[in-house]
């Protein structure tokens, strides 16, 4: 890959003095302090550490979609977030908190008060946005292959004429620890790494960004990828209420709203395990564990299976008869592609990274479990698990290559600080806000659905994601508690990929088309 800029990719460094800008929240500092990683025009000491400030660099480029072309700013770098300080009641100003790292997309010339915008942002905890961003919604994408046509290093980046941008505005957010997004220096970054404290710093990031680019009036909507769809619905209502900025859509790629109907590790949860068979059963088809069978036949099977006679089998424990077990163990068997004698000893219990090591046990292979259509050598034909997820070992370096170049190549910005894709400094992630209760937005979401009855839901899934599977995510939605007049307002959608389903190209074509779409009718109401 050339460091040049493509054709047509006018990259336009402002050289402003810091906080005078042309346009609201769009400045570059001339200099910045050396210690937060970026480059300083400056050299010397100080008693003390300068006050942080945005270092929001802009850029203009030209997209060709079709016979149009889209002319459109980016604006990057990292924006200071402040809180509010009172002392004995009194208010005595702001204080710098954290730097909130994110990418920005405006289209040139148009109406802000039609325009809509939506606010992006991937999940972990501990992801940054590099995924949606260029992966599926963004202008630019990663050209990495898929599964058994998978590229070489170093990868490359193309246009992306199916972007989310023809139709909407778009705001990438790295929560803070990800991406370049780093408390203070001399903060601790721990009171966001947790659910509250994550959900309200996203949400003044999108209030600041919004009233600097005076964008009250424009309709907005919030995208979120797994855990950051249980952020979305929460962040919705939290939106509506906090601050009375109502939405008009979120969109949910991966869904998992409520945590316990995905948790393996309360060994007596056994909602999980009838919500992931029918994920099991789609891979094991994919695979060939099923004949002639088609996907169709057997995943209805499957999902029946889970809705009835699999959750009573399991609730039965040492009541369930030898020929009831039997019948269980058989079927359950046959679903999963595993042998009658593995189901058998896990009791009818098959947990997640257990099934991704064992299915192909007999040919030395390991099955991914954020995209189950990836295989890879095990690393032990004896391990009880698999020792990694080769899914995400086959999309991580394409995107981390494609960032690092394309964040300075085109879009000009420069930070010496390392662009953490997926960061593990957010753990321990702090739950504390559901002390003695399941970690569960989907009230959040019911709630804002309430509040605000113009507000549309899209839900994505991916028919062999095993991290979040579809039939947890339809559990979920089922359970809701609205009338049916809202639930006229969710749509969902099954792709035949994984987690990051966009992977696949048919599939990231046909849910570009389906997120167009869906916007364009939020935008609408």
């Amino acid at each position: 890959m050339s460091g040049d800029t493509p054709p047509g990719r006018e990259a336009l460094r402002q050289t402003e003095t810091p906080g005078q800008t042309d346009t609201p929240g769009r400045s570059t500092p001339a200099a910045s302090d050396p210690s937060d990683g970026t480059p300083s025009a400056t050299s010397g000491t100080s008693a003390s550490a300068p006050e942080p400030e945005d270092d929001l660099v802009t850029t203009r480029h030209t997209l060709r979609v079709g016979r149009t072309a889209l002319a459109y700013t980016a604006v990057t770098g990292r924006m200071v977030l402040r809180e509010e300080v009172y002392e004995d009641g009194a208010f005595t100003g702001h204080t710098a908190k954290a730097q909130v790292s994110l990418t920005a997309y405006t289209l040139d010339e148009a109406d802000p008060t039609t325009r809509p915008v939506t606010f992006a942002f991937n999940g972990g905890p501990g992801s940054s946005s590099v995924w949606l961003h260029l992966g599926l919604l963004g202008p630019r994408r990663v050209v990495m292959g898929d599964v058994g046509a998978l590229a070489p290093p170093p990868y490359a980046v193309a246009d992306n004429p199916e972007t989310l941008l023809r139709v909407s505005d778009l705001v990438f957010v790295d929560p803070i620890s990800t991406g370049y997004s780093r408390a203070v220096k001399g903060g601790k970054p721990a009171p966001y790494h947790g659910f509250q404290g994550d959900l309200e710093s996203v949400a003044e990031v999108i209030r600041l960004w919004t009233t600097r680019n005076r964008r009250w009036m424009s309709p907005k909507l919030l995208a979120g990828e797994s855990y950051g769809t249980l952020r979305a619905a929460a962040l919705a209502e939290h939106l509506q209420t906090r601050f009375g900025m109502y939405l008009n859509g979120v969109i949910l790629v991966s869904s998992v709203l409520d945590l316990g109907s995905i948790d393996f590790e309360n060994q007596r949860n056994d909602r999980a395990h009838a919500n992931y068979l029918s994920t099991y059963a789609a891979i094991a088809h994919y695979h060939g564990k099923h004949g002639r069978r088609s996907l169709a036949s057997v995943l209805a099977q499957a999902q029946a299976y889970a809705a009835r006679d699999y959750p009573w089998a399991l609730s039965q424990g040492a009541r369930l008869s030898a020929a009831d077990r039997a019948t269980a163990v058989a079927t359950v068997a046959k679903l999963t592609g595993l042998s009658a004698d593995y189901v058998d000893r896990a009791d009818l219990r098959i947990e997640h990274w257990r099934f991704f090591g064992e299915l192909l046990r007999d040919q030395g292979l390991t099955v991914g479990r954020l995209d189950g259509r990836f295989t890879a050598p095990a690393a032990s034909g004896i391990a009880e698990a698999m020792d990694a997820d080769c899914s995400l070992d086959a999309i991580t370096g394409p995107y981390a290559a494609t960032f690092n170049h394309y964040v300075r190549a085109e879009l000009g910005y420069e930070n010496d600080l390392h662009y953490e894709q997926l960061s593990d400094r957010v753990q321990p992630w702090s739950y504390r806000d559901f002390e003695g209760r399941p970690v569960d937005v989907s009230q959040k979401l019911e709630r804002a659905m309430r509040q605000n009855p113009h507000l549309l839901v899209h839900v994505a899934h991916g028919r062999y994601d095993g991290a979040t599977p579809p039939g947890a995510a339809e559990e979920v939605f089922a359970r809701l508690h609205l009338p049916e007049s809202l639930r006229a307002n969710i749509d969902i959608a099954t792709y035949p990929a994984g987690h990051m389903m966009y992977v696949h190209e048919p599939s990231r074509v046909r849910q570009s088309a389906d997120l167009a779409d869906f916007v364009r009718r939020a935008a609408r109401r």
